[in-house]
């Protein structure tokens, strides 16, 4: 009997062993028919910086391509030149639906998504009962597990919190949120496809590049156990104020003695202008300072320059490249800017890294004050990849802790086992060859659209919005655009990190072998006044003339996404009136509001009625450029314009 039990207890130890060490992961990537977008434009050839260059037909070898005609232009591989065919494309579709770059651990593990007001428990009981329904949601309904006090409000346990989160018919789990299982526990992260793709509600199909217009990814990151991991995409300027009795003491860097902050309050403060943040916004930018801005799409061929105010302005594919890796890099894990604290926040890094870990989800990651030990010495004992900052899988350029145009959170993420920025690059590719679909909520007169392009031209918007993607690819003042004007300034301050955008050669192993080639991204294309601009230098900073390819899927508008008007445009008026009660913006309504100053005007004061949405910066303000009766067009002239905008599908040029 004895004998029995030991064998009992010896299998146990076996499969618990097993259990531990094994992995897997989960992630939906739809099938061809299940996307509505109709088509895909394959370039074959090489992205230098941005120029296109086809490949030479004749000398062309699949992968293992020669170099004929790249040479013409003085460049090659290892000279920054990125070769792209459909393989890269398809790769980089598949990165887009698949890759975190770990960033599950920081979201689970730190973060704990899984671990506050929504449990994984919950998570899957919501899917589940989604299933049960036969069809696919935009919006996963979620029941709280408890019950959660953020500001003033408190949500009851078994209230179902909207996510935004999509989930197709044949997906196990939503769009851009794989699920992995390692180390013996479950965890979730996100990707590309959780923000920039979304089921259409008329087909059930999923639109890839359009952006999550409801993802309330606020409110997801405030009902976690420590939101606090964000800190610094909020109004935490001042570390003290949050100090209480219950605050503990950290030795600093250079050897003081300094207090946490107390890490109820700060979480409190953290939780509620997380949840300030409108439905289908996120804060791309840790400048202490709360301006979420819209998803924006990923229709991205030709839109240069990238973010709201077109920081990803160099490197491959004329910065998009920037673009994803600052998403991945810096959105998903924030501890990779410890090294950087001091100078951008003035934030000693042993606070900065203290103030994260002191109330981290896991007992792994959890840093106790008491114990002595600094923070940074604890998190290099615990993180399994000391050797580049947090704990995504990142690789350092040779600036770093300084950072550069090209990577301005000072890292640039890549994956073992792939060479330098291979995956993001690769996104790239594929983001430029996305083409949205045609609206799906009517059929549009060709007579009204021809009338639209008319107006379009006759209204002046072609000032602006000319070129192959409806762009000047400019970067316009604050004072000119007259827009909401605080994300427009997001990179003042990271201008004395600045340094030269050293990089290492696109064809470099990661892990970096010690003699890896380095190369300097070309920076001489760019115009002293829109630099200014864009680092907000010597001015109030500027936003981007946004492309106008996919408007019928980007709605709300503006770079706050305060423009928004529902189906209703006597009731569904701004944020308050269409995200806030779970109504979807109407494109055709939204687009009229921000042509017709009547009705945006009372968008805006619905906007500013609403105090929480002042407390992150959004308004619906700007772009003062009208198409209405005052500005001498009619209402049939209007809507002619509007129908010619909502058919903007492709590029006009080169397509």
């Amino acid at each position: 009997m004895k004998k029995r039990w030991w064998i009992v207890g010896g299998l146990i130890i076996v499969f618990l062993i097993l259990a531990y060490n094994i992995e897997f992961q989960y992630a939906y990537i739809p099938d061809e028919e299940d996307i509505l977008n109709e088509r895909r434009v394959d370039f074959t050839g090489y992205d230098l910086w941005g120029e296109k260059i086809p490949f030479d037909e004749e000398s062309y070898q699949y992968r293992g391509m020669n170099h004929a005609n790249i040479g013409t232009h003085g460049s090659s591989i290892s000279e920054g030149a990125i070769p792209v065919d459909e393989e890269f494309i398809e790769f980089g579709r598949e990165q887009f639906y698949k890759e975190t770059f770990n960033n599950e651990e920081y979201m689970t593990d730190i973060v704990g998504i899984l671990d506050g007001g929504i449990t994984l428990p919950n998570m899957m009981m919501a899917i589940l009962k989604q299933k049960l329904r036969g069809e696919p949601t935009d919006n996963l309904q979620v029941a709280l597990a408890k019950d959660v006090t953020i500001g003033d409000k408190t949500y009851e346990k078994g209230e179902l919190i909207d996510t935004g989160l999509d989930l197709p018919e044949g997906a196990l789990s939503p769009i851009g949120m794989p699920v992995s299982y390692s180390k013996g526990k479950i965890r979730v992260g996100a990707n590309c496809a959780s923000c920039h793709a979304t089921i259409d509600r008329n087909t059930g199909k999923i639109v890839e590049g359009a952006p999550n217009a409801d993802f309330d990814a606020g409110m997801l990151l405030a009902l976690a156990s420590n939101s606090t991991a964000f800190f610094p995409n909020t109004e935490v300027e001042v570390m003290e104020k949050y100090i209480s009795e219950n605050s503990q003491e950290v030795m600093t860097s250079n050897g003081e003695k300094k207090l946490l902050p107390d890490p109820e309050k700060l979480e409190a403060v953290v939780d509620e202008t997380l949840a300030n943040w409108p439905k289908g916004n996120f804060d791309s930018t840790i400048d202490l300072k709360s301006n979420p801005a819209q998803i924006p799409d990923s229709f991205t061929f030709k839109d240069h320059p990238f973010g709201w105010n077109g920081f990803a302005s160099i490197g491959p594919f004329n910065g998009l490249t920037s673009l994803n890796n600052n998403v991945h890099a810096q959105n998903s894990d924030l501890l990779a800017q410890f090294e950087q604290s001091n100078e951008l926040f003035d934030i000693d890094k042993e606070v900065y890294i203290g103030a994260i870990l002191q109330n981290a989800a896991h007992r792994h990651y959890r840093y106790d004050p008491t114990s002595g030990e600094k923070p940074s010495a604890f998190f290099t004992r615990v993180d399994e990849t000391p050797e580049v900052p947090g704990v995504n899988e990142m690789v350092k350029p040779p600036h770093f802790p300084k950072v550069s145009l090209f990577s301005p959170n000072g890292t640039i993420v890549s994956s073992p086992g792939y060479s330098v920025a291979e995956q993001i690059n690769a996104m790239s590719a594929y983001q430029d060859a996305l083409r949205p679909p045609m609206p799906t909520d009517k059929e549009r007169d060709t007579v009204s659209i021809e009338e639209g392009r008319e107006v379009f031209e006759r209204a002046g918007c072609t000032a602006c919005h000319a070129g192959a993607g409806y762009t000047n690819n400019k970067i316009i003042p604050v004072e000119e655009i007259k827009t909401e004007g605080s994300r427009a300034k997001a990179f003042e301050g990271s201008v004395k990190m600045m340094d030269t955008p050293w990089m290492y050669s696109f064809d470099t192993p990661v892990p970096i072998p010690e003699d890896a080639k380095q190369i300097k991204i070309p920076t001489g294309d760019l115009e002293e006044d829109q630099l200014q601009l864009m680092l907000a230098q010597g001015n109030e900073g500027g936003y981007k003339v946004k492309g106008l390819i996919g408007l019928a899927w980007s709605a709300p508008y503006l770079h706050d996404g305060g423009v928004a008007v529902g189906p209703d445009a006597d009731i569904h008026l701004g944020i308050p009136g269409t995200l806030r009660q779970a109504v979807p913006p109407d494109p055709v309504n939204s687009l009229k509001a921000l042509v017709d100053r009547n009705l945006r005007e009372k968008v805006i004061k619905a906007n500013k009625a609403d105090e929480s949405l002042q407390r992150v910066h959004v308004t619906g303000e700007g772009h003062e450029f009208w198409v209405d009766e005052e500005a001498g067009f009619s209402e049939e002239e209007k809507e002619a314009l509007i129908d010619y905008l909502m058919t903007r599908t492709t590029i006009s040029e080169g397509d």
